[in-house]
């Protein structure tokens, strides 16, 4: 059972992601992968488009809550790996920055597993997102499910 959770300084790259999947293929039990990416969109908020977002936490407090979000997706569905991939810094619309990469027999498993895994992210872990404006003003990311 392989779990991992790291926080990663900026944008998360496609040759990461596409390494990433690489390494499971010598796992011969694995039947089915889901793969959530989470990309910086470029919102317009009061007339002011979103150029990137800067991402901060409390990286103790947010490791912690991710590994109980480890343990209870462990618990609730049947996995055989788990990684999630978060950034901090700055990340550019059109840039990712959350990946959620998760393993099991069977695909149903996977499918439910990733809604959650995500959901509670979102709502659990203490991430918080600066939405930089190309002209220089922000507003405070308010995270939504």
């Amino acid at each position: 059972m392989s779990k991992k959770t790291i926080f990663m300084q900026g944008p998360i790259s496609s040759e990461f992601i596409g390494q990433s999947i690489a390494k499971h293929q010598s796992k011969m039990t694995i039947g089915a992968h889901n793969i959530f990416l989470g990309q910086v969109r470029a919102d317009a908020i009061d007339g002011n488009s979103v150029v990137a977002i800067e991402y901060s936490a409390y990286e103790e407090m947010a490791d912690e809550a991710m590994n109980v979000i480890r343990e209870k997706a462990f618990a609730e569905f049947d996995l055989i790996c788990m990684h999630i991939y978060h950034s901090l810094g700055t990340v550019k619309a059109g840039e990712i920055c959350l990946f959620v990469f998760v393993s099991a027999t069977r695909r149903k498993q996977v499918y439910e597993a990733t809604e959650a895994i995500v959901n509670w992210i979102k709502t659990d872990v203490p991430i918080f997102g600066k939405e930089l404006f190309e002209n220089s003003d922000f507003v405070w990311k308010k995270n939504t499910l």
